[in-house]
């Protein structure tokens, strides 16, 4: 038998079942702009499942109150503390602030997972719409302020009103997650699993996060004209 022989019958490994996915229930996450709603709701909802939460503000003391405010063993913090603390990070601060944010904590977020959710929008007259940073969306500039975290993408589509209300049990939704690297993604979408009724699908690398951070605009949109909190659901995975 020649090697070219044995190669072609050499069995192929067994396809990744793409929902094996990794347990993240050990891992500290922090949540940058966790005195905002949709901070607050992210943190609150990760807690109320089990996952140990620091809340993040650029004032220490409106991150602990906002911390005793929720409960369930939620701790504040000031970003930098929460950054150098925290395994995950989230950053769920306004866009306005987000690179200005980002560039002050490069030291304490170098090495840790960042999982960007800010969506760049406007808004006038005829409503919400989307900008288009220079990077091309805030992902990717939070990758090129953060040469030394490893960033992705997610919870862009979530309900603040919805994450905050205690009545209810399950998020009905699919959360969008985008990064570089399998191993980065499917532990993001580990963390959004935690959540009941909420699933992690990867939707690409980031240079596919502007449209997915676009797309908010559309269900503010939708939201607005249905008085509703609406997510997004994938189809067929």
């Amino acid at each position: 038998m020649t090697s070219t022989d044995s190669a072609e019958n050499t069995p192929k490994p067994a396809a990744r079942d793409p929902w094996e996915l990794p347990d993240v229930s050990g891992l500290v996450v922090g949540v940058l702009g966790g005195t905002g709603d949709q901070g607050r709701g992210l943190a609150y909802r990760l807690a109320r499942a089990g996952q140990k939460v620091i809340i993040g503000s650029r004032a220490a003391e409106r991150a602990r109150a906002a911390a005793e405010e929720l409960g369930l063993g939620v701790e504040g913090a000031d970003n930098a503390e929460c950054a150098r603390r925290s395994d995950i990070v989230i950053v769920a601060v306004p866009w306005d602030g987000h690179a200005k944010t980002l560039q002050a904590l490069r030291e304490e977020l170098a090495g840790k997972l960042v999982v960007d959710c800010v969506n760049p929008l406007g808004f006038d007259k005829k409503g919400a719409y989307a900008l288009k940073p220079e990077e091309g969306s805030a992902a990717e500039q939070a990758a090129a302020l953060l040469p030394d975290s490893r960033v992705t993408a997610a919870f862009h589509h979530l309900s603040a009103v919805l994450l905050q209300d205690a009545s209810i049990e399950e998020i009905d939704t699919d959360v969008m997650v985008l990064g570089e690297s399998r191993a980065d993604t499917d532990l993001v979408q580990a963390l959004a699993a935690r959540i009941p009724g909420m699933r992690g699908v990867f939707a690409g690398r980031l240079r596919n996060a502007h449209q997915v951070e676009s797309l908010v605009a559309n269900l503010i949109s939708v939201n607005r004209r249905y008085k509703a909190h609406a997510g997004l659901r994938v189809t067929d995975v």
